[in-house]
């Protein structure tokens, strides 16, 4: 395919043969011990911006994945290359620490904590780092090289985690050495438990994972980068965390419940004079998600296309109107492609405030798709890129030795 749906890599630049790379890269000889771990970038479908610690998500991992391989050292040196990035960099487990500066080395020194807390005897490590999923598109690309990383060492040690010990293993070391709070367990859950053409049902708050058959089998899966400048998300969605915070804690005063998985919509519509406006719709929009992703759950059972993208459409209605995290280039994408005989689902998918969207469609309505995102340009001046992906299989490891 040419033109604007043409695929694109653009993590590190074109998937490379690790292996060759990382032996040659640290003058590892054949005889020695070489482990390679790969893990997948994710795509949410529904659920994104819902209850912190308690949310319902459709997900799956996606065909773009990012390899890391380790080796062991003579001497006590942690070292990392990026091979795509042509950027080196070093540390020791005495100075082990975050550093801005060394941005895609952390997420491995990360998983380099993790083992030496857990008491395993981390000496001097060679790691080398290559991928294809793209940057600042909201697909985990980072998360991605965190869990290839822990994977990779988990098979080095031949650490007996379960994979339930590692999510939680992985939780409390975010916490420990990027100071993050309410780490999002999903991402791990996603590219523990995916299966290659699967969606995932993921219940955040009970680690639990259900697979479905993908019904899409003969659809293409469309990301679309709108590349819309993104500043002040950050304080955006945390002032939306905030709202929903305190919806919650008002709608408890009138009934208990200890999440918004406890309360239907008529909740919302009773507490209309409890709740500022702006509080009421950001927490109706996490009620009637959650009972979205139940009913996507149900079409997908039934194989029942028509009514799975009904459910698709009216998210992301709700994260325009009710959580107002969309805008207008992202909502003239999601429009656009809507009016395309073929379509069978469009919508907006992570953070948003510009991002991406994804659409679901027939190899039919390719040609007038691609003719829209032609006239996106022209309209907004912004030139989107598009990455043909699918359902694919969760991490593993590809060699060890």
């Amino acid at each position: 395919m040419t033109g604007l749906l043409a695929c694109i890599s653009e993590v590190f630049g074109r998937m490379l043969d690790i292996g060759p790379l990382h032996r040659a890269e640290y003058e590892v000889d054949k005889s020695e011990q070489v482990v390679i771990a790969e893990a997948p970038g994710r795509l949410y479908f529904l659920g994104e911006h819902g209850e912190q610690g308690a949310g319902f998500y459709l997900a799956s991992a996606i065909n773009r994945t990012v390899q890391v391989a380790v080796s062991p050292r003579k001497d006590n040196s942690l070292r990392f290359y990026a091979s795509d990035l042509g950027e080196r960099k070093r540390t020791t487990l005495v100075n082990l620490k975050y550093k801005r500066e060394d941005r895609w080395a952390n997420y491995i020194k990360l998983a380099i904590h993790l083992f030496s807390k857990l008491g395993y005897s981390v000496k001097g490590l060679n790691f080398s780092v290559v991928g294809d999923i793209p940057q600042q598109a909201g697909l985990a690309s980072s998360t991605a090289i965190e869990i290839a990383a822990a994977a990779a060492l988990k098979s080095f040690f031949k650490a007996p985690l379960s994979d339930k010990e590692l999510i939680l293993a992985l939780i409390k070391a975010e916490e420990e050495f990027l100071g993050r709070e309410m780490v999002n367990p999903v991402d791990f859950l996603v590219a523990l438990n995916a299966k290659k053409d699967h969606l995932l049902l993921v219940d955040e708050k009970n680690l639990e994972v259900a697979r479905i058959k993908s019904p899409f089998s003969r659809h293409r899966m469309i990301l679309m980068d709108s590349r819309v400048p993104r500043a002040g998300v950050e304080e955006e969605l945390k002032q939306r965390r905030e709202d929903t915070r305190r919806g919650l804690k008002l709608l408890e005063k009138r009934r208990a419940g200890g999440s918004f998985r406890d309360y239907i919509p008529a909740d919302l519509l009773e507490s209309m004079g409890d709740l500022r406006e702006e509080i009421r719709r950001r927490s109706l929009h996490i009620v009637e998600e959650n009972q979205r992703i139940r009913e996507a759950a149900a079409a997908l059972e039934k194989g029942d296309l028509e009514d799975l993208s009904r459910i698709i459409y009216h998210s992301h209605e709700s994260l325009r109107d009710l959580y107002e995290v969309s805008c207008p280039e992202i909502d003239w994408l999601v429009k656009r492609a809507q009016e395309i005989e073929g379509v069978a689902a469009s919508r907006m998918t992570g953070q948003g405030f510009g991002g991406c969207t994804y659409t679901i469609l027939k190899e039919s309505a390719l040609e007038e798709y691609n003719k829209r995102l032609e006239d996106y340009e022209r309209i907004f001046g912004f030139h989107p890129l598009s990455y043909d992906i699918r359902p694919a299989a969760g991490v593993r490891v590809i060699a060890k030795g």
